[in-house]
């Protein structure tokens, strides 16, 4: 869990290091064009209930700080996506699908039926096992894929 420190002194806000990351790269971005704009989540479950908004300038002070050594591995889609919203007149807007990290549920099939259909953004994997894949609507195959 990641950590930002904006302004004297304000309450740390924690983030889940790779959101922190492509974070990072945007607001780096836009604060060196000399450009303001906010940053809007809502309050994890053990916070008090409501959201917050920070304005980013760049006379403001601002730190990032990463719990992992290791530089996370960034997505040029993902940080497309954050700097567009924060050129939006409504701001960045993290949501709770930028920091679900954990492990994907599996998922097994009703008996004598077919199994769920599944739907995945980006995923990290070391090795994956798929009996049936279908891409934009075409099935593939293994072979298809590693042929």
């Amino acid at each position: 869990m990641g950590t930002i420190y904006y302004g004297g002194g304000a309450t740390p806000i924690h983030i889940e290091d790779r959101a922190l990351a492509h974070l990072k790269v945007v607001i780096a971005t836009k604060l060196r064009r000399d450009e303001s704009f906010t940053v809007s989540w809502q309050h994890p479950d053990d916070q008090p209930r409501g959201r917050s908004t920070i304005w980013l300038h760049p006379s403001i002070p601002l730190r990032f700080v990463f719990d992992d050594p290791e530089p996370a591995e960034l997505s040029r889609e993902w940080i497309e996506e954050l700097a567009n919203s924060a050129s939006s007149t409504g701001g960045i807007m993290l949501v709770a699908e930028h920091f679900d990290t954990g492990p994907l549920p599996v998922l097994q099939g009703v008996e004598g039926g077919d199994a769920p259909d599944v739907a995945l953004g980006n995923v990290d994997v070391e090795h994956l096992d798929v009996d049936r894949l279908t891409v934009g609507g075409t099935e593939v195959t293994p072979d298809d894929v590693t042929g």
